[in-house]
């Protein structure tokens, strides 16, 4: 079994920063990419930031030049940073991660979601 745990969301004022984090745990052979999506009220669930196993990435151009993904691989964790932030990056924010388990084929897996609130 594998669990998806993210932590690090709140409330913060226009302009500020927070971290998220996700961490991966279970009996995992290989993370392959992770990625970062978010939820608006109404809205549908959106891309926000990838990483490749070799640690390429891509961003929402909504959010370049403000947020940066990374990853410990190591610790099978995959972070965040968001800067400058604005009110409509209100959102609940899920981290995903295709995984393989021992003896089986790849699968995305989610998280259970973490609500960042930007409001002053």
């Amino acid at each position: 079994q594998v669990q998806l745990v993210e932590s690090g969301g709140g409330l913060v004022q226009p302009g500020g920063s927070l971290r998220l984090s996700c961490a991966a745990s279970g009996s995992i052979f290989s993370i392959y990419a992770m990625g970062w999506y978010r939820q608006a009220p109404g809205k549908q669930r959106e891309l926000v930031a990838h990483i490749t196993s070799g640690g390429s990435t891509n961003y929402a151009d909504s959010v370049k030049g403000r947020f940066t993904i990374s990853r410990n691989n190591a610790k099978n964790t995959v972070y965040l940073q968001m800067n400058s932030l604005k009110p409509e990056d209100t959102a609940v924010y899920y981290c995903n991660a295709a995984i393989q388990l021992p003896g089986e084929l790849g699968k995305v897996y989610w998280g259970q979601g973490t609500q960042v609130t930007v409001s002053s």
